[in-house]
Formats: structure tokens, sequence, C-alpha cells
């Protein structure tokens, strides 16, 4: 009995200071976390970007910070160094790392990350990729009531910016802006600081430019007076800003212009744009490129080649070489003006440079990307390690802390019970996943045909190989005397979750056809049923397509899907001109989508693909492409459609040479002779 309360009451001393040691190292990191995040402030004001590194990863390291906000100014240091891979990665980690957690620190990187990530897709016209980072991140935190910071409202904005992209018209991408803009003059009234201004400023720049970007000129100008009154009223609280507000009086002066440019209203456009060459942000990196595209949409040919010569000649002085993005935003942009202007031998001339300096810049960014890979190695490396010192120090304490007991062999013996109980449990859950990963398997494969429609003339053949155990991809068609009905998809996500979006898509396309429908028609339909209470945000990217093989007609509707590869009549190929922009589908109820058509379908060969084929990746992560699709298909011309797809299978293993697929290869290929 008296060794029994000795027990019970040297555990009980254990216990509590067991507790006192947790309690007073969580003070001692409240305060630390506090010390430790304002010198990453300061470090990323000053933008001392290998310092934020730095402490970034040391103070992970210590336990000072946490995964989610370390890995957020990981991603923020990397982008302003403008290694955007890593920062992409760095971000994607912070979300992955915060998503599952209540802590409120956590939620606040986790809405940074998401802000961060969605402004660069959206800024590099990454749509889809843009609304599969903020539609869940929103929903979460309008569950966990954080929709009223400025991350909040920054991804309202880049959504409704995707919204109308995909469908100009669609009134949600208004209803979306104007209650950003709500919750920035809301914020200001509250608290009329500088960071409230900024954040207002920042926020109506983005809906402003995206309207511009569509062609939307109306809708830019009335954003861009919006944006224009709070920088009014900003100078008439903070006049002493000299620099910040010459540089928005800037943006105002030239966004106003463009989108009078666009207008037609081209001397109240030529007003602003005189008004914003007297700023000094006019004559930054960032205004000479403003400058370029306004004197581009006003047709002032001669001063915009003016304005890309010494972009890329000052682009060159400082860095001695060219990205691909400068490349693409600058040199094709300074070839063309040359091309309008009429000045053939600047265009050859500029068509040269390009060519000269697109290989060095192809080098170059994967030389970046490389040296990105083996600081994720490495970093993952440390972290591993980092947890296997922590774990071992964690058993020594807990060592330290029973040792001489007698209890502890009883401790011991007890966890390692419930342990083989726990792993019994896992296995048998393992067993359960596995059954019902086979029965999804077997359910997918019921869905997709394997037998191809038998009539002369008509050659058809198409193959699906998941990722994983089950996919996303899917094709199908229906047959009804003349008519042949068939459409490729590639459903959002992986895994059993994509598996059955996928299952029911097929279903809804082949019951839609069943039913005469043409293929946007289908489309509009589909995405009525599948928007539907839709609380994951699945969606899929489909191209339907109906042939009347009698009259040779062939109707289609692409809805986000990749563009076929089409043969021409004279034997070469290229990918089929899309005229109509449709969202995926699943996204949002009510939109209606379009479809085009192929007058004379005849002797010509059609290549459905998903992504799985051009992003197929080798273990050096470069893609496949769509220049080695065209060249495959090129070499081939005598091929049956079974061959084709079976040598570009063998061309995609090649090319991997070892590397684990990253995503579902779905084909599917079709000529008619007859």
């Amino acid at each position: 009995m008296r060794q029994r309360l000795h027990l019970i009451i040297f555990i009980a001393m254990a216990v509590l200071l067991t507790v006192m040691l947790f309690t007073g190292c969580s003070t001692n990191k409240k305060s630390s976390s506090a010390e430790a995040t304002r010198m990453l402030e300061e470090a990323s004001d000053q933008r001392d970007d290998q310092r934020l590194l730095t402490l970034a990863d040391s103070l992970a390291k210590a336990g000072d910070i946490r995964t989610g906000e370390s890995h957020y100014w990981q991603g923020l240091a990397h982008y302003h160094k403008g290694d955007l891979s890593l920062a992409e990665f760095y971000w994607q980690e912070s979300i992955d790392a915060t998503a599952n957690s209540d802590d409120a620190t956590d939620l606040v990187y986790y809405a940074k990350s998401a802000s961060y990530l969605s402004s660069m897709y959206c800024r590099y016209g990454e749509f889809a990729k843009t609304l599969q980072i903020s539609l869940p991140v929103l929903k979460r935190l309008e569950q966990q009531e954080c929709d009223t910071t400025s991350d909040y409202t920054n991804l309202v904005i880049f959504t409704g910016c995707c919204k109308a992209h995909f469908d100009k018209n669609d009134t949600t991408a208004v209803e979306m802006f104007e209650h950003a803009h709500k919750m920035h003059n809301e914020n200001i009234r509250v608290n009329p600081t500088k960071d409230a201004y900024h954040d207002a400023v920042a926020g109506l720049i983005n809906i402003a430019y995206g309207w511009n970007r569509e062609g939307e000129y109306e809708k830019g100008l009335l954003w861009t007076e919006r944006f224009g009154q709070f920088v009014s009223d900003y100078r008439e609280r903070f006049g002493d800003d000299e620099k910040y507000i010459d540089k928005q009086w800037g943006r105002y002066k030239i966004f106003r212009a463009i989108a009078l440019a666009g207008l037609g209203r081209l001397d109240e456009a030529d007003s602003d744009y005189d008004d914003y060459q007297q700023t000094r942000f006019s004559k930054s990196m960032e205004g000479m490129t403003n400058s370029s595209d306004y004197l581009t949409i006003a047709r002032r040919w001669d001063e915009a080649l003016s304005c890309y010569s010494t972009i890329t000649d000052y682009l060159y002085q400082e860095f001695g070489m060219y990205s691909l993005e400068n490349i693409q935003r600058y040199m094709l942009k300074k070839y063309r003006a040359n091309a309008m202007n009429g000045n053939n031998d600047s265009t050859n001339l500029a068509a040269r440079q390009i060519c000269e300096v697109l290989d060095s810049a192809i080098t170059r960014a994967r030389r970046i990307d490389a040296e990105g890979i083996q600081n994720i190695h490495k970093k993952d490396t440390e972290i591993l390690q980092r947890e296997i010192r922590s774990a071992e120090l964690r058993k020594i304490n807990f060592i330290i802390l029973i040792l001489g007991l007698i209890v502890a062999f009883t401790i011991f013996t007890i966890i390692r019970h419930r342990a083989a109980k726990r792993l019994a449990k896992v296995n048998a859950a393992k067993e359960r996943m596995e059954g019902e990963l086979n029965i999804a398997r077997d359910i997918q494969k019921s869905m997709v045909p394997s037998t191809f429609p038998q009539r002369e003339g008509l050659d058809m053949y198409a193959s699906m190989t998941p990722a994983r155990e089950v996919g996303g991809d899917l094709y199908s068609f229906l047959q009804k005397d003349d008519i042949l009905y068939f459409c490729i998809g590639d459903v959002s996500g992986k895994g059993v979750p994509a598996s059955l979006f996928m299952t029911q898509a097929t279903r809804l396309f082949r019951t839609l056809a069943s039913q005469d429908m043409d293929p946007a028609e289908i489309a509009t339909h589909m995405n009525a049923e599948l928007a539907e209470e839709n609380e994951q945000g699945m969606f899929v990217t489909m191209f339907i397509c109906r042939l009347n093989m009698k009259l040779h007609l062939l109707e289609y509707c692409n809805a986000g899907h990749n563009p076929p590869v089409l043969g021409n009549t004279d034997g070469q190929f290229s990918f089929l001109d899309m005229e109509e922009a449709n969202a995926p589908i699943g996204l949002w109820p009510g939109l209606e989508y379009e479809g085009e058509t192929i007058d004379y379908y005849k002797d010509r060969l059609m290549l459905l693909y998903t992504d799985g084929l051009n992003e197929a990746e080798n273990a050096s992560q470069e893609q496949f492409g769509e220049e080695r699709i065209i060249n495959i298909l090129t070499s081939k011309p005598s091929a049956n459609a079974q061959g084709i797809i079976e040598a570009l299978e063998e061309e995609v293993a090649l090319f991997r040479d070892g590397a684990e697929p990253n995503d579902d290869l779905t084909m599917l290929c079709l000529s008619l002779t007859i």
C-alpha cells in the first residue's frame, strides 16, 4: 500500500513538473515568437532577402516561429529575388502546413501565402491555378470568420478577375469587386492609416488592370477613377509621402490613358499620358513598361519602339542576359512595334536578337529551376534531420523523468501494446482502403469504353493511364446511326474524389448525348448539374464533339481544355484555334457555353489529349511539351489511330526515363475518310 502511494505521489510530481516545464516553455515561446516576427518584418521592409531567408530558417529551427510562418517568409524572399518556382513551392508548403489548423497565427499566414500565390498566378495568366488556390481558402476563411482582413479581400479580387476572364459578363465577378470596394471603404473609415489606404489602392489597381487587360475599357476606366479617388484622399491626409503619391498618381494617369485610348478617346488619352510623363514613376522600369503598353494601344509606333529599345538595353546592361519573361514582355513587343511601323530591317534585327538570346534564357531558366530543386531537397533533408533530433531529445527527456521508476517498464509495455493495436487498426484501414480503391478502379474501368465504333472509313482509338490507382481523366463516346459523340476530360485533383467526379461527368455526358443535344448544350447542362452543391470546389475541363459522318460536319465545345491537334489537308499538323473561351465545367452555376464548328471534316486526323501528355516530366522536371507532339504526328503520316497513340505513349515513357508519372495520361485519336 505504501509503495503504491509513493508511486502515485512520484507520478503526480512528474506530471506536475512536466506541466510546469511546458507552461514555462509556452510563455517564453510567445515572447520570443513576437520578437522573431518583428525581426522578419524588419528584414522584409528593408528588402534584405538573404537575411530574411536566413532568419526564417534559423528561427523555425529554434522553434521561435511555426512552420507555416517560416515558409511564408521564405516564399516572400524568393519572390523578391525573382525565384518564382521557389516562391511558389514555399507558399504552397505554407498553405499545406496551416490548412487544417485553427491557430490564429497559422490562419494569418495561411491567408497571406494564398494571397501572394494567387496574385502571382493571376499576374502570369494562370487563372485555373488561381481558382484552385483561392476558392477553398476563401471558403475556409469564411468558416473561421477570418473574412475581414486585407488578404481575404485580395483573394476575393483575384477570384473575381478569374471569373471575369472566363466570362466577361459574369455578374458575380462585378459583385465580388463591389464587395471588395465596400470592405476597403469601411476599413479606411474605421482605421484611416497608411496601410489601410495602401491595401485599398493595391486592390483596386488589380481590378482596373484586369479589366484593361481583358479589353473592357469602360469598366477599366470606372475602377481607375475609383482608385484615383483613394490616391487623392491619401494625398490630403499624408501629403509628405511624396514617393508613394508620385507612384500611385502615375499609375492612375497611365491606366486612365490606356482605358481612354482603348475607347478611342485619343485626345483625352494623350493629355493624361502627358501628365503621366511628368511623374518620377514614369522613368522607372515599371513606368516605362506601362508607357510601352499605352503607346502600343494608341498606335504611336515610333515612340513605342523607342521605349522598348530603352527597356531592353537597360535589362541587358543591368543583368547581362535576358530572362524568358523579359523576352516575352519586351523583346516580342519590340518586334511587333517594328513590324507595325514597317521597319523591315529593324524587324529582322529584332527577330535575330530574340533567336540569339532565347537559348541562353532557356538555359538560365533551367539552371534556376535545377538550383531550386536542389535547395528544396536540401531543405527537406534539414527538416527531416531536425525532426529526428527533436524526437531523440524528447525521448531522452522522457527517460530522465521516469528513470528509476519500476513503473517505467509497465508504461513501456502498455505503450507498446497500444502501438500494436494502433498498427493493427492502421493495417485494417489500409486493407479497407485498398479494397475501396480496387472497387473504384473497377468502376472507373467500367465507365471507360474499350471497344470502339466499327464503321467504314472511321478510325478511332483511345487510351487512359491513371497516375495513381484511380484517376480523374475521362473519355467517352456514343454512336447513333451517322452521328458520333465523343469527348475527353480532366478532373481537378487526384485519387478517389477525382475518380468519383469523373464517373459522374461521364454518366452525364452519355445521358445528354443520347438526347441529341449539341456539344454546347451538353456542356451547359453538365455544368448546371455538377456545379450544384459542389462543396469541394471540383471541376472538369472537357472537349466535347458531335460528328455527322454523313455530312462531314464536326461541332465542338471547349470547356477550358487543351486544344486538340488537327491534321490539315496538306498533311501538316497544328493546334486547333479557339474562338470561344469557355470556363471549366462545375465551377459556377448558370453558365451558358458556346460551341464552334468545322464545316468539312474528312481525310483529317484529330488528336484529343489531357495535360498528362504535354506536361509529362522527366527526372529533371523538364516537360514533354507541345512541339514534340507535333513532330511525332508529322513523322507518322500513314499510321492509324491506335498506332499514333501507342507511339506517343512509348515516346512519353522514353522521355520520363523511369520518373514517376506526375499526372494521368489520356488520349483519343480519330479520322474519317469516307
